[in-house]
Parts: C-alpha cells; sequence; structure tokens
C-alpha cells in the first residue's frame, strides 16, 4: 500500500496560476462578499494582477458562457464562479441555478481546466449572507481555496 502515490494538491510557494473569476452582479451584496473572499485567498498565494482577473456578468445564468469565452481566448488555468440564486416565488430558481451549474461542468469538462463553482442556490437571503462571511465562512474563499488545491495536485501529478 505504501508504493501507491498520492495527489492531494501540496502548495507549490512561489507558482503563480492564471485566474480568472466570473462573478454575478445580480445579489451584489452577496457576490461582492463572495469576490473579496476569493480574491484574499488568491493574494495570499501570490495570485494578484495581472494574474487574475474579475469579469462581472448581470446573472448567474451568464457565468457558463463567459467562463467558455474565457477559456477559448486567454491563457488561463482555472476560473472562479460567483453567483447567488435565491429562491423566489416562482420556478425560475430552479431553471437559472440548475442551467448555471450545468453549463459549467460542460465548459470544465470541454476545455480539461477546472471552473470552482461558487454559485450560491438557497431559500433566502438571510442563508445567502451567512454563506458569504457572516455565519458559516465565505464561500468564496473556500472555492478559490479549493481551485488552487485542484491546481497544485495537477502539477503534482503531473497530469
Amino acid at each position: 500500500m505504501s508504493d501507491i502515490p498520492v495527489f492531494s494538491g501540496k502548495i507549490k510557494i512561489g507558482k503563480v496560476y492564471n485566474i480568472a473569476i466570473v462573478v454575478s452582479a445580480f445579489n451584489s451584496m452577496i457576490t461582492d462578499s463572495l469576490l473579496n473572499g476569493a480574491i484574499g485567498v488568491l493574494s495570499s498565494h501570490g495570485i494578484e494582477a495581472p494574474n487574475c482577473e474579475v469579469y462581472k456578468v448581470p446573472g448567474a445564468f451568464e457565468i457558463p458562457v463567459t467562463c467558455k469565452r474565457i477559456f477559448s481566448g486567454k491563457n488561463i488555468d482555472g476560473i472562479i464562479a460567483l453567483g447567488a440564486v435565491i429562491r423566489g416565488e416562482t420556478p425560475h430558481f430552479d431553471f437559472v441555478a440548475g442551467e448555471c451549474a450545468s453549463g459549467v461542468q460542460k465548459v470544465s469538462l470541454e476545455f480539461g481546466k477546472p471552473v470552482s463553482f461558487g454559485v450560491l442556490t438557497t431559500d433566502n437571503v438571510d442563508q445567502a449572507l451567512n454563506r458569504a462571511g457572516l455565519k458559516y465562512g465565505n464561500k468564496g474563499a473556500d472555492v478559490a481555496g479549493a481551485l488552487l488545491q485542484l491546481l497544485y495536485m495537477y502539477d503534482e501529478a503531473s497530469i
């Protein structure tokens, strides 16, 4: 068992990746906090401008196509997708949240590059605020860390 290599994404000091953040402007009270959390984690790993770019899109539905255009036209190692889709009185929530998640996954698979999914899908504003830094940590920071761990693992495993 000890001969089996295990790759877990060890931090590579000094390794800088090109990262894009695609963030929904809708529910900006929440998404701005997610964005700040993500930028804080990237910055703590030495990833800042010009190696980090932020793209603000109108809503979560526009995140997948923007991710696709970024991967198609830029030298980007990974993308952080951030948004907040909050359930309302109509089924609109189900369509936007589901299509956003599905679209992001398709883009990631198509390009073979990671898109870390930080689009909150909550029943109300309080739940979203709690996940954007008030009570349960900052999911923007969490998904930024997850993206970096994955990129480090890819390098560690040479895949």
